[in-house]
């Protein structure tokens, strides 16, 4: 009987080791560890312990923050409470991308609008330094009402723009007709609030009204699972405690699909692969395969 108590007891002890150690990994991935806020003069800052970020824009300055690792391939995930009231001129950012003139970008761009109108979410791809592969979308909630989970996953074949884990963009290799697809050069995370109020807001139309400065958005919940690249190689890690592979290999599903449909019958408000007149000479190859 004393040795089953003793069993017993010294399971109840590795069991709560465990709970304790897994409540601390899954908690220890915080901007202090994960991020350089690069610009700004103090207007990015980084709080509640490293949980919480938020950036600010006044008519002096706006502010942004970049990850510390540089990925090859990833799945990246952030919350995002976007700038409330009327946010017209700004800009809030959040994309992946490479340096040099022949960079490789991936983007996420909130473009803010006169209270009352919706956010417009602006998606690129750039490879070997050329984008011109805009989507752009309204959302189906009001982004700065709460925190919602903007993600994009990289991999190989294809990359995948997911608002809630809501696919609204898959952007296909198409490697095989000639079309560039970013894959070689490494990536960082970054993140900005700027003043765009020369087109940003009805093509420039409506300026940012000053008086209504600061604006503020915030971040929190910052996830990388990557393969980081570094001077000995790439190595795949999560600055979650669990590790998922599946974002390498990941494509969408039957109901991943129709849910992309949803969204790009309802709520897409520009799509470059069906813009005749800015492409006259005929639409870009992916756009035929897709």
């Amino acid at each position: 009987m004393a040795s089953f108590a003793f069993s017993e007891s010294s399971a109840m002890l590795l069991l709560l080791v465990l709970v304790t150690y897994l409540a601390v990994a899954t908690s220890a991935a915080n901007f202090y560890q994960d991020v350089d806020v690069t610009w700004g003069d103090q207007r990015g800052k980084i709080l509640n312990g490293g949980q919480l970020l938020t950036l600010s824009l006044d008519k002096f300055s706006g502010s942004g923050f970049q990850s510390k690792n540089e990925y090859l391939f990833a799945r990246i995930d952030m919350q995002l409470k976007l700038v409330p009231g009327n946010s017209a001129g700004t800009v809030t950012t959040f994309y992946l991308s490479s340096q040099g003139p022949g960079h490789d970008e991936i983007d996420f761009e909130f473009l803010g609008n006169s209270s009352g109108n919706p956010y417009t979410v602006h998606t690129n791809v750039y490879a070997q330094g050329k984008g011109n592969k805009e989507q752009q979308f309204h959302l189906w909630f009001d982004p700065t009402a709460a925190f919602h989970t903007y993600s994009i996953v990289w991999n190989p074949q294809r990359i995948i723009f997911l608002v809630d884990n809501s696919p609204i963009r898959v952007f296909q290799n198409s490697e095989a007709i000639g079309v560039p697809f970013p894959k070689t050069q490494p990536m960082r995370v970054y993140s900005s609030l700027w003043n765009a109020d020369d087109w940003a807001t009805q093509g420039g139309r409506v300026k940012s009204d000053w008086t209504k400065a600061p604006f503020t958005a915030s971040y929190r919940n910052y996830n990388a699972n990557g393969c980081v690249k570094s001077s000995a190689g790439s190595s795949c890690a999560s600055t979650n405690s669990v590790n998922d592979q599946a974002w390498q290999t990941q494509e969408l599903d039957s109901a991943g699909r129709n849910r992309l449909r949803w969204v790009e019958s309802k709520f897409m408000i520009y799509n470059y692969c069906t813009d005749l007149k800015r492409f006259p000479q005929g639409l870009p190859a992916e756009c035929k395969r897709s």
